[in-house]
């Protein structure tokens, strides 16, 4: 038994678990009402288990064999004869491509992520992994984690902290050549910062992570970086202090010397002056060299359309921080401050990081085709004198990390239809064609094994919310089986529009509950601790939740997070996005619905507005904005609801002798053959491989500037 509890300690150590349902399956078989207790952390189950029933149980469901060919999987993945990057990025293997980001989404059961960013980054991760491209994650350990939510009985998010062991981590300290344990100190003012180095493997990726209770801190120190996004701006820059400056240093101690350092978002700017005043202290170069060389190995990525979402520091506060790298780089500070002004001219202006990065980064994107053109919009003071079309920054569309969202019987009908290597070839189009031949009565089936599992997990979740309330449970019970079944999940913020629907309560009951073809619609979503509207669009929408006209037809799913909307993408019949346009940069979650059959209804922004061919989905609208607010809402409003009763619900309904609704699942068939080719993280990695790591990297084959 201690050899067999040693293989699974062996399966824990690297998060590819995490992509791996099949490996996942082993601890849940062991202990199931353990398995949901410790958050489906396989480390957390082990830790806890009692081993004779671990044994029992090992024999009843043949876990030694399973063990044996996961750790034999694990291991032909760990060592490939050949992969993608081996190929096309083998420059980037003894100086790797350095990924800063604020937070990582790797599993619900590794809190240090709050929405989209986060989970965007852990896709990345897991599709440079999958690829073989050398890539090294940068970020902090946040102890505290993020908030939990929970709804009190006003029905008001209340943010609850959960922390976490670092022993249900497969987390090690990092070490330095010489074998010690890694640490790096930040000078802050007044005093310096100390963190350890920790890392863990995410498939062939390592992810360092720093944290700062080290012995030599004081007790608000240790506590700078306890909780992603908390604190006032003094502990944003000092937490965006530790990662850029922190995490450079990190890389350096571990003796990674990182060709390029891709910046995800302006919380990491600060990297770009720490790798340049290394750079003049090591090296002796001249400061606005140092600064020069260290921009053309920088990749960029700005991920918002909103101007609230990026930082904005008081100069005091800012020059205060930036001194010591200043002094460092043998500048003024305020010439150092400069560099993160819209005008520089103007020493009175506040220091945004993302400015920054802008400025002092070789290529910049956005994160579809729209927000590129928004971003260059937004963005063009930054380049006087150039035309907005020629502002340097593009855009790479997102993807997302297909194994860690498919659903089990999917992933089985992709490798029955289109090939048993199909996740090695998904980036092409022409392989995606095989899912024209498959009946659509096998999709159906399998969508409504999806769909019952689902609805039985929204319907607890919904229950035991109801009960720590003490509301009536709800009778007869939600969410009709048979009925289209609708998903919105998002951060709850002004501009996504959660409420779009309850603006004609009227209209929404006859539709949900039409006696023919009713429509259930299932809402999840968190708000910013810190932002109040947010917070009351989710106590709207619960209230008008326990209107009798909707209590039975629409329900909302409390603390949204990795392992909530992993059932929704699988589960729902359609997936619902209504932002305000331009205002989405990306909005990934449809990406995940689809590629798990169901049909995106979104206003044509982010991604959809580059994906929507007519038949793979449906539009909100025609893509053009009114000039006043309130007329755009009105208008989206009707063509939301008109899309619904007019396109999707009679789509959805028309069925044959057989009950299968043969035009939908044509939609869906071409839904998948048209989207998953494209949006998923492995091409997106191969672009930012061959469209910014090689040319930063000085690496590419050709490269021809434009004329």
């Amino acid at each position: 038994m201690e050899i067999l509890r040693q293989k699974l300690e062996r399966l824990t150590q690297n998060l590819w678990w995490t992509w791996r349902p099949e490996v996942r399956s082993i601890f849940r078989d062991l202990d199931l009402d353990l398995y949901q207790r410790a958050h489906r952390n396989p480390i957390s189950v082990l830790r806890q288990i009692d081993t004779r029933q671990m044994e029992n149980r090992a024999m009843e469901v043949d876990v030694p064999a399973r063990i044996d060919r996961a750790l034999r999987q694990l291991d032909e993945f760990l060592h490939p004869v050949t992969t993608w990057g081996l190929f096309h990025a083998g420059p980037l293997s003894t100086r790797p491509v350095a990924y800063f980001c604020m937070e990582f989404g790797i599993h619900e059961c590794i809190p240090i992520y709050s929405g989209g960013l986060g989970i965007l980054a852990g896709d990345h991760l897991k599709g440079a992994s999958d690829l073989g491209v050398p890539l090294v994650g940068v970020g902090l350990l946040y102890h505290q984690g993020y908030t939990s939510q929970v709804l009190d009985p006003s029905f008001w998010q209340q943010d609850v902290l959960e922390p976490f062991d670092l022993k249900d981590l497969p987390l090690r300290p990092a070490l330095t050549a010489r074998g010690e344990p890694a640490r790096v100190g930040v000078e802050m003012p007044g005093r310096t910062v100390w963190a350890q180095v920790l890392e863990a493997c995410v498939g062939r990726v390592r992810l360092i992570l720093l944290d700062t209770r080290d012995p030599q801190n004081s007790e608000a120190d240790q506590a700078l970086a306890a909780r992603l996004y908390g604190g006032d701006q003094r502990m944003r820059i000092q937490q965006e202090l530790m990662l850029g400056v922190g995490g450079a240093r990190a890389l350096r101690e571990l003796g990674i010397t990182a060709s390029v350092f891709h910046l995800n978002e302006g919380h990491t700017a600060f990297a770009i002056l720490e790798r340049a005043r290394h750079r003049v202290q090591a090296d002796g170069l001249e400061p606005w060299a140092a600064l020069r060389e260290s921009a053309a190995a920088t990749v960029f990525t700005t991920h918002t359309s909103v101007d609230a979402g990026h930082d904005r520091f008081p100069v005091e506060l800012a020059e205060e921080h930036l001194r010591p790298l200043a002094d460092g780089l043998k500048l003024p500070v305020q010439e150092v401050a400069n560099l993160g002004r819209m005008n520089p001219g103007d020493h009175g202006s506040p220091f945004m990081p993302t400015v920054l990065a802008l400025r002092q980064s070789s290529r910049a994107n956005g994160v579809s085709a729209l927000h590129g053109v928004v971003s260059r919009a937004m963005w063009t003071a930054l380049w006087p004198g150039r035309p907005e079309a020629q502002v340097p920054i593009g855009h790479i569309t997102n993807g997302v990390h297909v194994s860690t969202w498919l659903a089990t019987e999917m992933e089985q009908l992709f490798e029955s239809r289109i090939g048993i290597n199909w996740l090695e070839g998904m980036v092409h189009h022409d392989l995606w064609t095989r899912i024209e031949s498959v009946d659509s009565a096998e999709i159906w089936e399998i969508k409504q094994v999806l769909k019952a599992r689902m609805l039985r997990f929204v319907r607890e979740r919904v229950a035991a919310t109801r009960a720590r309330l003490g509301l009536p449970p709800i009778d007869p019970p939600p969410l009709d089986p048979d009925a289209l079944t609708i998903g919105f999940a998002r951060r709850f913020v002004p501009y996504k529009r959660p409420d779009l629907l309850f603006t004609d309560l009227d209209r929404l009951a006859a539709l949900v509950n039409h006696p023919t073809r009713p429509v259930n619609l299932i809402f999840a979503g968190r708000a910013h601790p810190a932002d109040q509207r947010g917070k009351s669009l989710i106590q709207k929408v619960n209230h008008l939740l326990e209107d009798p006209r909707f209590r039975n037809r629409i329900v909302f799913v409390e603390n949204y997070n990795i392992h909530v909307g992993r059932n929704l993408y699988q589960g729902v019949d359609a997936w619902l996005n209504n932002p305000v346009r331009p205002l989405e940069a990306c909005g990934t979650s449809g990406m995940k619905a689809a590629m798990n059959g169901a049909l995106h209804i979104s206003v044509l922004d982010g991604w959809w507005a580059e994906a929507f061919d007519g038949k793979n989905g449906f539009a909100i609208g025609s893509g053009e904005s009114h000039a006043d607010g309130e007329i755009q809402n009105r208008r989206d409003t009707e063509a939301l609801f008109r899309v619904l009763e007019e396109e999707v619900v009679p789509c959805y309904y028309d069925r044959d002798a057989a009950g299968v609704p043969r035009a939908w699942v044509r939609r869906v068939k071409r839904s998948i053959r048209t989207l998953a080719w494209r949006f998923n993280s492995d091409r997106m990695v191969m672009d930012y491989v061959r469209n910014c790591y090689l040319p930063a990297a000085v690496a590419a084959s050709c490269q021809m500037p434009p004329v």
